[in-house]
């Protein structure tokens, strides 16, 4: 049973801007916290936004905070990542994730999500 399916991603120039959508199953989506992961070739993957649509908590990495923002379509069970300003250093895979618990607080980590979209590629040219 497919619990997340992430897309939106694609190329654009420097300074431009994309909208990521994560579709969560009913399920997770009540008690979950959604994480939107990044992954460059040769780089860690990192966290980037997190969000508990059930509280509306955000939580951002530094360095897209105020350039990233983090939303939700509680009709359509979406999580969406908007990205503006965006920069070389933003291409990646953008993946979904989600972990179940209470909060995203203590879900920073990769092994606290259990559940993952299949990615949608960020490309950004200089």
């Amino acid at each position: 049973q497919v619990q997340l399916v992430d897309f939106g991603g694609g190329s654009v120039e420097a300074g431009g801007s994309l909208r990521l959508s994560c579709v969560v199953s009913r399920t997770l989506y009540r008690t979950a916290c959604i994480g939107w992961f990044r992954q460059a070739p040769g780089k860690e993957r990192e966290v980037v936004a997190r969000r508990y649509p059930s509280t509306y908590q955000s939580i951002y990495l530094p360095s897209v905070n105020g350039r990233f923002t983090v939303s939700q379509d509680n009709a359509k069970n979406t999580v969406y990542l908007q990205m503006k300003r965006l920069e070389p250093a933003d291409t990646s895979m953008y993946i979904c994730a989600a972990s179940e618990g209470t909060g995203c607080s203590g879900a920073q980590a990769e092994a606290d999500y259990r559940y993952w979209g299949q990615g949608t590629q960020v490309t950004v040219s200089s």
